[in-house]
C-alpha cells in the first residue's frame, strides 16, 4: 500500500463520491474545551465513507472478471456501497448481511439491487460463507477493510482533509477515526503521512468491541470476546485486519474507547449543533473529541464521522439524550 494507489483511486471518484466538507460549531468547541473539527462522511453516497472504498475496488476489477459479478460481507454499510457501485458498472452483486443488522441498511442494499444471504454472526463466519459463495458463483470477493483497493478509496478522505485542514489553519492534530476493521483508519493515515504528517489517524471504538486499540497497546492483533450486540453494529468486527494492523501500527496513535451512551450523546450533539443524521458507531470519533478531551493533545481536534445510516427507534433514543 503507497500514497500512489489512493491518488488514483481519487482519480476514479472524481465525479462519483462527495467531497464531504469541514464543519465546526462553537458549540461542540465548548464541550470539548478546544476546537472540533467535523469531517460528516455521513453525507456521502449510500450514508457513509464505504462508498469511495466500494467503488474503488469494483472500478479497479478486470471488465471480464467485473462482468461475473462481486460478493461481499457487510453489517450494512459496505454492503449498500458495493450495491451502488456495482449497480453502476452494471455487474452482479451478492451481499451477505448478519441478520441482526439494522433494517434500514438491510432494505436499502436490496434496493439497490443486490441479492441479499443473512447471517448468524456469532455462529456463523461470513468469511468462511463468501469464499464458498465466490467460488461456487464465480463471483469476485471484495472484503470491507482487508483490500487494498478498498483501503486506497477510504484513503481519499485523508487526501481531501489534508487541504481542509491546511485551509483552516490546522496543521498539527490528532484525527479521530471510528474504526472496525481498520480500513478506513489505515487509508487515511496513509494518505496524511504522504500529504499532512502533521495530522495524526487515532483509532475510535465502542466500549467491549476495542479490538483495535488493544491490539495496538500490545503490539499484536487481539480479537473481540463478543461478535454480536451493541449499538454500534457498522464498527463490529472480529479483529483489526492483516493488512490494516500494520499500518496503523506503524503510523497511528493509541485507541480511544467511547461508551455506547456517549456515542449516542454525539449522535444528539451533531444532530442539535450541525443538524447531521449520525448512527451510533459513525459517533464514536465525535464522542471521543467531546467526551474525552484529555487523550487528545492540541488546540484542535479532527473527527470523521463515518455514516448515518440509523433506524428511526435509535435515532429517537439519541435525541432523547444531553449532549
Amino acid at each position: 500500500m503507497d500514497i500512489d494507489l489512493i491518488t488514483a483511486a481519487a482519480e476514479r471518484l472524481e465525479g462519483r463520491a462527495v467531497k464531504t466538507p469541514l464543519l465546526s460549531s462553537p458549540f461542540l468547541d465548548e464541550i470539548a474545551g478546544r476546537r472540533v473539527l467535523v469531517k460528516p462522511e455521513c453525507l456521502q453516497k449510500t450514508g457513509s465513507f464505504k462508498y469511495r472504498g466500494a467503488f474503488s475496488a469494483v472500478s479497479a476489477l478486470d471488465p471480464a472478471l467485473r462482468k461475473n459479478g462481486v460478493i461481499a460481507f457487510s453489517s450494512g454499510n459496505h454492503a449498500q456501497g458495493i450495491a451502488l457501485a456495482a449497480r453502476q458498472h452494471g455487474c452482479p452483486a451478492v451481499i451477505i448481511m448478519p441478520s441482526d443488522a439494522p433494517q434500514l441498511k438491510i432494505a436499502n442494499t436490496r434496493a439497490l439491487g443486490a441479492e441479499v444471504v443473512l447471517y448468524d454472526r456469532a455462529n456463523e463466519s461470513r468469511e468462511e460463507l463468501g469464499e464458498a459463495l465466490s467460488q461456487q458463483r464465480k463471483l469476485t470477493l471484495i472484503r470491507p477493510y482487508d483490500e487494498p483497493q478498498v483501503i486506497a478509496g477510504q484513503g481519499t478522505i485523508g487526501l481531501e482533509l489534508a487541504t481542509q485542514a491546511e485551509t483552516a489553519g490546522v496543521q498539527t492534530a490528532d484525527v479521530l477515526v471510528c474504526c472496525g476493521g481498520g480500513g478506513l483508519t489505515s487509508g487515511i493515515a496513509l494518505a496524511l503521512e504522504a500529504t499532512a504528517p502533521g495530522l495524526r489517524a487515532r483509532p475510535c471504538e465502542p466500549e467491549g468491541f476495542d479490538d483495535t486499540a488493544r491490539s495496538l497497546a500490545s503490539g499484536q492483533i487481539q480479537r473481540n470476546t463478543r461478535l454480536a450486540g451493541g449499538l454500534c453494529d457498522a464498527i463490529v468486527t472480529p479483529q483489526p485486519g492483516e493488512l490494516t494492523f500494520p499500518i496503523m501500527k506503524r503510523l497511528c496513535g493509541p485507541g480511544v474507547v467511547v461508551t455506547e451512551t456517549e456515542a449516542l450523546r454525539a449522535m444528539a450533539a451533531a444532530f442539535q449543533r450541525l443538524k447531521l443524521v449520525v448512527e451510533p458507531g459513525g459517533a464514536v470519533a465525535l464522542a471521543a473529541a467531546l467526551f474525552h478531551p484529555q487523550k487528545t493533545k492540541g488546540a484542535a481536534v479532527i473527527a470523521i464521522i463515518s455514516g448515518g445510516n440509523v433506524d428511526n427507534a435509535v435515532f429517537t433514543k439519541a435525541l432523547a439524550t444531553t449532549p
